[in-house]
């Protein structure tokens, strides 16, 4: 047996999943969390089963050490080939998934400007597996790669030049390897070849986008420059007015970076409703009479069903819209909330297929009404995706 172990590192925090090369299986997952504080906890989850270990004050390194333990302990280690990192931003440099070297590495923090918050942890990640286990190959996989099809009438804002040229503003746009994942499985599903399809993709989890895809390739997209662009999240704004910062910035008497921290982790969802970010809990409110909740919601499907139809302008045809990610897998009232602004164009869900689908417990598939436009929702595996990519990469190198 082979396998490729996939990493994705945050500020705190170590998932892992052992993936079998050939099954497209996985063998064993879990994380690490609350890394570098006296809370720091290991989770092993296999079988159905999840056990959970306090290992205070571990760091990265510590984490990525006892992963390549539990793998010996259960007879995985001598398995795995390669590793394959989830990276965020590669800006313009990457357009494809890459075999790590010093000089990727960087790349990656020449990156960090455009993405302060993901790229140092996911150095983090690659330098502790590189400590561990220093003979194994490490891939860099690109949340952003994907987006470097776009056309630059797409990417491009409406600023200076300077802007642009000098200082790289510009939308990247994020959830690259979910959205390749998606319009592969979409078009098999289907019945269509990915290089004559165009999907309008929505990955709705509590970090949100939607996309627009033509032929396997990113023709548009929601997020921008950073993440807080587009949608709605759980705790993201989306899109606000710039004039919003600085009026704000004088208001509560608070700093551009104070600003910029309540639109990214104070606001969407949370902010609206003040007691919940996640919306199963807000559906469940909103069932009960809670106004706050049935705001936010409203607001969040509104705003995914504008971008929706947004990206339709991108494309010849749409075959379907497809919804991914934990809330589009598996939040059956919210997916009818958004659809409902959509009917315009024709899209109608049909009530029963609608409620079946749940994701979480792998039913995906067809929702729309008989004879309408087709749409759909799809299990995204970003882990997946990523040992695929570092299979490949590596498929000579461990010949």
């Amino acid at each position: 047996m082979k396998s490729i172990l996939v990493l994705n590192s945050g500020s705190s925090t170590l998932k892992f999943s052992l993936i079998d090369e050939e099954a497209h299986e996985v063998l064993i997952s879990g994380m690490a969390e609350e890394l570098g504080t006296s809370r720091a906890c290991f989770i092993v989850k296999l079988d159905g089963e999840k056990q959970q270990i306090p290992t205070p004050n571990d760091d990265h390194t510590d984490a990525v050490r006892r992963v390549f333990d539990e793998l010996e302990t259960r007879g995985l280690k001598e398995s795995v080939q390669a590793i394959g990192h989830r990276v965020v931003h590669g800006a313009e440099q990457f357009t494809g998934s890459v075999i790590i070297t010093e000089d990727v590495i960087k790349a990656v923090e020449a990156a960090t400007p455009y993405a302060p918050l993901h790229n140092p942890p996911n150095i983090i990640g690659i330098r502790a597996a590189q400590k561990v286990m220093p003979d194994l190959p490490q891939v860099a996989v690109f949340d952003t790669a994907f987006h470097q099809t776009l056309p630059d009438y797409a990417y491009r804002y409406g600023v200076p030049n300077a802007w642009y040229s000098e200082h790289g503003v510009r939308r990247y746009g994020f959830h690259g390897t979910s959205y390749r994942f998606v319009a592969q499985a979409a078009a098999k599903k289907l019945g269509l070849e990915l290089e004559d399809s165009a999907f309008v993709i929505a990955h709705l989890g509590s970090g949100a986008s939607v996309a627009a895809v033509l032929n396997g390739q990113s023709a548009d997209t929601s997020m921008g420059f950073t993440p807080l662009e587009g949608l709605v999240m759980a705790t993201r704004s989306g899109d606000v007015d710039p004039a919003v910062v600085p009026f704000m910035m004088k208001t509560l008497d608070k700093s551009a970076d104070e600003i910029l921290d309540i639109l990214n982790k104070e606001s969407g969802l949370l902010g609206l409703a003040e007691f919940s970010s996640d919306t199963r809990d807000l559906e469940v409110a909103m069932t009960a009479g809670d106004t706050r909740a049935k705001l936010a919601l409203e607001v969040f499907a509104f705003r995914v069903a504008k971008y929706l139809a947004a990206m339709m302008v991108s494309l010849p045809r749409v075959d379907a819209i497809i919804f991914t990610a934990g809330i589009g897998e598996n939040m059956a009232i919210t997916r009818q909330l958004i659809m409902q602004h959509l009917t315009v164009f024709g899209y109608r869900l049909d009530p029963k297929l609608n409620a079946k689908m749940i994701g979480r417990e792998g039913i995906e598939g067809v929702i729309s009404a008989a004879d309408t436009p087709t749409v759909l929702t799809i299990k995204t595996n970003e882990e997946l995706m990523i040992a695929l990519d570092t299979a490949k990469l590596v498929q000579n190198l461990i010949q």
